[in-house]
């Protein structure tokens, strides 16, 4: 396998021929509990049934046609998916990380139309005083060189990739203060995600989140929402900004939507609704009509009745379970839905590994924090095995 495909991702030594439900099989024939879901990604599994259909049927038709034109499973999807969220216009992209490069230049727009404080008191123009988005610190939007700005974790801004695009402020989640003074007449925007996953699947305080999105409105700025790792039904809402009580002008989506086609979204509302005009933004593969067709086989399933209280009893019964363990290698467990992180004394890394090894694949997010992405339709059979190899390891590496 060693040099074949570039060593940016650092990949175990396995290789998967396929997968059925929550359980995938490898070369070797070794079945593994999927506790990953591609990152959050096969939010209905491997191979479900109508998912399958659905592409293969579209495969049939048309894969691509460009966005000179409309298609009819591009249309059909937009319409669902806006009526599911509340939302008025939608941007298709690719990846989690285009979605957020729309949202990033909707704002910068958005902030050059209306101005900022100096603009607005005749001093220097409108897009050099109303361009700064504001997020949180321990956040993460993107591997671009703007998203990677966005994000607020020193470790992703390496030397080596300066200079990074300007233009980004970072606050603490939970910093009342910070709000008094963050917005002046410079800032565009507030992006925030609603629980944040590679900061270490971190909590974000409704209250606070409310108190946030009142201030950059108070200043004129836009309210926006990085759910493309909470969306689609991970959390146990179609978008985790309905359980903050947050009413986003903008949220971003992807991993989920397509249950495993590629594909992201930048969706608005209100005041941001006509920002984007022709030419402002695009991308030659966003909404192709294959990953609208899966896009619609995904929505349809969450939409199922029962299906989300569904995600969040699944999510629930495993936090408690493990904390139920009283291990004293596990030192907390957080999360909603199915996005759960459980912070360890061991390196999280080195379970990872021993989980792998043992038949169950988790990921990490930080130096000592696991983190559960399983499919959302999960079932307890599945569940359960894959906890008993996670309590076996933790009990085996934490000398318990």
């Amino acid at each position: 396998m060693a040099g074949v495909i570039a060593n940016n991702y650092g990949s175990f030594p396995v290789v998967f021929s396929h997968g059925n439900g929550s359980v995938l099989t490898d070369t070797d024939g070794k079945d593994y509990v999927d506790f990953v879901s591609g990152i959050g990604v096969n939010c209905l599994g491997h191979a479900h049934p109508a998912l399958v259909k659905a592409v293969q049927e579209q495969a049939a038709k048309q894969i691509h046609i460009s966005n000179y034109y409309n298609s009819d499973e591009g249309l059909a999807f937009a319409n669902e998916l806006l009526a599911a969220s509340g939302m008025e216009r939608v941007f298709f992209g690719n990846s989690g990380a285009e979605a957020n490069e729309a949202a990033i230049k909707l704002a910068r727009k958005y902030g050059w139309l209306c101005g900022g404080a100096s603009a607005v008191n005749g001093g220097a123009s409108a897009a050099e005083t109303r361009n700064v988005i504001v997020t949180l610190e321990k956040s993460f939007h993107g591997r671009t060189l703007a998203t990677l700005r966005a994000t607020g974790q020193e470790k992703f801004h390496a030397p080596c990739f300066e200079p990074f695009p300007g233009g980004f402020r970072h606050i603490r989640a939970g910093d009342y203060d910070a709000l008094d003074t963050v917005f002046d007449g410079s800032v565009c925007a507030l992006l925030i995600e609603c629980v944040q996953g590679e900061g270490g699947v971190n909590l974000i305080d409704a209250e606070w989140a409310q108190a946030a999105a009142a201030a950059a409105r108070k200043a004129g700025a836009l309210v926006m929402c990085d759910e493309v790792q909470t969306g689609m039904g991970r959390t146990g809402y179609l978008f985790a900004s309905e359980e903050l009580g947050v009413q986003p002008d903008v949220v971003t989506t992807a991993k989920g939507i397509a249950g495993g086609v590629p594909m992201g979204a930048c969706l608005f509302r209100g005041k941001a609704r006509d920002v984007f005009a022709a030419g402002d933004h695009q991308s030659t593969f966003g909404g192709n009509p294959l990953a609208c067709a899966a896009g619609r086989v995904v929505l349809r399933e969450l939409r199922a009745p029962g299906f989300l209280d569904r995600v969040r009893r699944a999510g629930e019964y495993i936090r408690q379970t493990v904390r139920g363990w009283q291990l004293p290698c596990v030192k907390e467990v957080r999360g909603k839905g199915l996005m759960i992180g459980v912070d360890v004394a061991q390196l999280a890394a080195a379970v990872q590994k021993s989980c792998l090894e043992s038949g169950l694949c988790i990921s990490t997010a930080g130096v000592n924090t696991l983190r559960f992405l399983p499919p959302l339709v999960i079932t307890d059979a599945e569940i359960e095995r894959g906890l008993a190899v996670l309590k076996t390891v933790l009990v085996q590496t934490g000398g318990v």
